[in-house]
């Protein structure tokens, strides 16, 4: 399965709680929910994945974890706030970088309307 294909997944998926649940809410809560309708849907998912930092020769433990990996291959990052800024685009793209992964989503659940808050992140490997 490719990138553009778990992305258009999860979309749906997250769209699909948050219609459920509306905006409001703490992040852990979209979290857990869209961890348990990932899994529910056949997909290989992780939650709060260790993201070891490799500066020169030396991995760091520095305590950064992915909200969400999918199929080992596939990053969502999740906030509940009044809105994105340019930091939470930066986090998400660096989590790529870190990774050596492709494509991610960062997803705003506090949207009225989730699509405003959904933003594809691609890594220019």
């Amino acid at each position: 399965m490719t990138e553009n294909e778990i992305s258009n997944i999860i979309i749906g998926l997250a769209i699909d709680v948050h219609k459920k649940l509306g905006p409001g809410l703490l992040e852990n809560v979209y979290k857990e929910c869209l961890f348990y309708k990932i899994k529910q849907r056949g997909l290989l998912v992780e939650k709060e994945k260790a993201l070891p930092l490799v500066f020169e020769e030396v991995q760091l433990d520095c305590g950064y974890r992915i909200d969400l990996l999918v199929e080992n291959k596939f990053l969502i990052e999740i906030k509940s706030v009044e809105s994105l800024t340019v930091n939470h685009l930066t986090q998400t793209l660096t989590y790529l970088r870190l990774g050596n992964f492709k494509l991610g989503l960062l997803i705003n659940f506090s949207e009225s309307l989730l699509k405003n808050g959904i933003r594809r992140v691609a890594n220019n490997l």
